[in-house]
């Protein structure tokens, strides 16, 4: 939250709305000496006095993000500002999973950063149960509403929560949630490096389910042929390509586990197999 108490009050409004049991808020900011930051959570304390949220137990936690000397951190100024913000992310979200909570991150107010942080960090510690959300609020409400002019919407204003499709990656690779000491930019690479083992695998699975010609025709697509010059190159006619294409694509929809009702095309093999098709040569 930066200095907009609104995104709070409207965020938690929506939730209970939906019938969500909501009973901690943590409100993640960065120092409370800026007047705007200082205000919005004097506003905030007003809203839950009494550990009350409209007539609810409701407890407000302020979660103030700190540099690595303790004090309060001001801005995020470089990569180490980033990261220490990373850091305390991941604490506050691992803590909260370590004490079996179901959460909801909705991201909205205060450093964009700070939210792309926190997704990240959500993305390896949150399971199929939480939500990651981002609020929708109209651009001539969100005027009338600023630094807290207002504080709960009516459904007429349009104010509303847009749940964000996340992959929880630590539930699949729970070794990415032990990199609890890592930087942000540590967590970035190792969570790629697993991405690629796992698509490598995939890939050598299709492989091996293939004949030598259908590989041909694969490794060709992997190089960023069309499927004309594959024919080209191959000598072979397009109508086989197609042929040996719709094969391929059937291996892969099977080894990542794909709906069918998901359109597959020769650029799915570009992207999957085209890093590695040095590699799958061997």
């Amino acid at each position: 939250m930066g200095g907009q108490a609104q995104v709070v009050t409207f965020a938690l409004d929506d939730l209970l709305a939906r019938g969500e049991e909501v009973r901690e808020v943590y409100v993640l900011h960065l120092s409370p000496a800026d007047p705007r930051v200082r205000r919005a959570l004097d506003q905030l304390a007003d809203e839950f006095a009494g550990d009350r949220y409209g007539g609810r137990v409701c407890r407000f936690r302020p979660w103030v993000i700190r540099t690595r000397a303790g004090p309060p951190l001001v801005d995020i100024r470089d990569e180490s500002d980033a990261d220490q913000v990373w850091m305390e992310v991941y604490r506050l979200l691992g803590e909260l999973k370590g004490q079996g909570r179901r959460l909801h991150l909705c991201i909205a107010g205060g450093r964009r950063i700070i939210g792309v942080l926190a997704l990240s960090a959500a993305m390896l510690l949150f399971g199929h149960e939480d939500c990651v959300w981002h609020m929708y609020t109209p651009r001539a409400f969100l005027e009338r509403a600023r630094d807290g002019a207002i504080l709960h919407a009516r459904p007429e204003d349009g104010v509303r929560l847009i749940q964000v499709p996340m992959v929880p990656w630590g539930s699949y690779f729970p070794a990415l949630r032990e990199l609890t000491r890592a930087t942000a930019g540590q967590v970035v690479a190792e969570g790629i490096r697993w991405l690629e083992e796992a698509d490598r695998r995939r890939c050598e699975q299709v492989l091996e389910r293939l004949t030598p010609r259908q590989r041909e025709v694969l490794l060709a697509f992997a190089a960023g042929d069309t499927p004309q010059e594959v024919a080209e190159r191959l000598h072979i006619t397009l109508k086989t390509v197609d042929t040996h294409k719709t094969t391929i694509l059937a291996e892969c929809r099977n080894a990542w586990e794909l709906p069918e009702g998901q359109h597959l095309s020769y650029h799915f093999l570009r992207e999957k197999f085209g890093p590695l098709r040095h590699r799958l040569r061997r």
